[in-house]
C-alpha cells in the first residue's frame, strides 16, 4: 500500500512538520517548505474498501505494522516519518486540521511546570523526572453545527413583602411563562477515537478554531495520527447530550426576575446542520510515579494540561488542619468584636 514520506530535496533526509515555524522542515540541513504551497498527493487518490493493507518504509524497506486506526506514524527501524495515505482518502479524508504549535521539548517543560503547581500532589511527584514518553497525536474529532428549536412552558411566581400599619403582608403573583427559542451551536467538538478517553478530551477544550487549516498531509509528518472510529451519525446523540447543559442555562437566563420558576415542559428539537471531520493536536504524556503509571493530555495549541495526579494524604490533612484553624480564629474574632466570649 502507498506510504507517503517527505524527502528533503537538498540532502535526502526525511522532513517533518515543525510546530514552531509551521513549515515542513528538514532536521539535517534546515530547509523549510511552506505547506500551503505544496501539492497534496492524496487529492489524486481514491480510497477503496477491502484493499490489502501492507505498508513498506520508503527509506529502509522495512514492513510497517500499525493498528487499524493509525494513519501517520514513524518507522520502527529507521525512524522515518510516514503517512499511510490510503487511510486518509475518500470518506477517511479529514476536512481540516489544527497544526501543533507546541513542540515536544516545550510540551515536557510545560508539563513539569504544571506538576509544580499541584498544591496537594506529593513532593516526589513534582520534582522527579519520570516522564516515560511524550507523544504527539492528531486526534480525530467531529465538529458539529447544530440547530435547536426549543419551546418551554413554565409557571413562575413573584413574591413581595411589605408593611402596612401594624401588619406585614406577603403578596404572591402567579405567571404562565412561554418561551420559543432558536439556538445555533457551531464547532462543537466530539472526540471520534475509540482509544481516547472522552472526559479527558472534553477537558482539553477549547481549541483555537481560528487556527483551522485545510487538511494537507505534511502537517502529519513526524507525528502519530488516528482515523475516526465513529461516524458523525453515531456520535450525534452524544453531541446533543453535550449541548443540553448549555441549553438549560440559556433557558434559565430568559426567565430571570421571578422568585421561583417551575417548568412544566421543555421541548428541544436538535437537527444536524453540518459535521466536519478534523484532526486536533494532543500531546499524550505517560508518567511513572511510585510504581504506577499516570496518563495526562495536553492541548497541542494552548498547552492546557488535564489528568489526575496522585494526592498526598499528608498535604490533604495539613490543608484541612489549616482551614480549621483559620475558621476557629475567625469565629473568635467575630465573637470578640460583638463583645461576647467564645469557648
Amino acid at each position: 500500500m502507498p506510504v507517503l514520506e517527505y524527502k528533503c530535496p537538498n540532502c535526502g533526509s526525511g522532513m517533518i512538520f515543525d510546530s514552531v515555524s509551521g513549515a515542513l522542515s528538514c532536521p539535517s540541513c534546515g530547509r523549510q517548505d511552506n505547506i500551503e504551497q505544496l501539492p497534496d498527493p492524496l487529492k489524486k487518490q481514491v480510497f477503496t474498501e477491502g484493499e490489502v493493507k501492507e505498508y513498506h518504509c520508503n527509506s529502509c524497506g522495512a514492513d510497517i505494522v500499525t493498528e487499524p486506526e493509525t494513519s501517520a506514524t514513524t518507522c520502527s527501524f529507521c525512524g522515518a516519518a510516514v503517512v499511510l495515505s490510503d487511510r486518509l482518502t475518500g470518506n477517511l479524508a479529514p476536512a481540516m486540521v489544527i497544526p501543533f504549535s507546541i513542540n515536544k521539548e516545550q510540551a515536557k517543560q510545560a508539563f513539569k511546570k504544571w506538576c509544580r503547581n499541584g498544591l496537594l500532589t506529593p513532593g516526589g511527584f513534582m520534582t522527579a523526572d519520570r516522564i516515560q514518553s511524550v507523544t504527539g497525536i492528531y486526534v480525530p474529532f467531529w465538529l458539529y453545527d447544530l440547530h435547536n428549536r426549543i419551546e418551554v412552558h413554565a409557571q413562575g411566581t413573584k413574591v413581595r413583602s411589605y408593611t402596612q400599619g401594624d401588619y406585614r403582608y406577603t403578596e404572591t403573583q402567579h405567571f404562565d411563562i412561554y418561551r420559543k427559542i432558536r439556538l445555533e451551536y457551531v464547532n462543537l467538538p466530539i472526540d471520534a477515537s475509540e482509544k481516547m478517553n472522552d472526559d479527558l478530551m472534553d477537558k482539553l477544550e477549547p481549541f483555537p478554531y481560528k487556527e483551522l487549516k485545510l487538511f494537507k498531509t505534511p502537517y502529519l509528518a513526524g507525528y502519530i495520527a488516528e482515523k475516526y472510529s465513529y461516524t458523525e451519525d453515531e456520535l450525534f446523540p452524544r453531541a446533543k447530550d453535550k449541548t443540553r447543559s448549555y441549553i438549560d442555562s440559556y433557558i434559565a437566563s430568559t426567565v430571570s426576575g421571578y422568585t421561583s420558576v417551575s417548568y412544566t415542559s421543555k421541548d428541544i428539537d436538535t437537527t444536524l446542520k453540518n459535521a466536519d471531520y478534523v484532526l486536533l493536536p494532543v500531546w499524550m504524556v505517560n508518567y511513572d510515579y511510585n510504581r504506577k503509571q499516570y496518563t495526562f493530555a495536553m492541548n497541542g495549541q494552548t498547552g492546557k494540561v488535564v489528568g489526575k495526579p496522585p494526592i498526598s494524604k499528608a498535604k490533604v490533612a495539613g490543608w484541612f488542619t489549616g482551614v480549621s484553624a483559620v475558621s476557629l480564629l475567625s469565629l473568635k474574632l467575630v465573637s470578640w468584636m460583638m463583645g461576647g466570649g467564645f469557648l
